[in-house]
């Protein structure tokens, strides 16, 4: 088996290598948004706090 014929994954190579590159994708984008959405809760409770106190 040569390296194109690997590559080419059986004539699948667009469905296989465009779900591993979604996944990476998802991988890469989760926890970026994570951390986004983490200091914006952050920010709200500390001005939550400022209100109250």
């Amino acid at each position: 088996m040569s390296f194109s014929e690997w590559l080419d994954m059986g004539g699948y190579a667009l469905y296989v290598w465009g779900s591993f590159g979604m996944t990476a994708l998802c991988m890469i984008a989760e926890p970026l948004l994570l951390n986004r959405s983490s200091k914006a809760i952050r920010q709200r409770i500390a001005r939550l706090n400022r209100i109250e106190g």
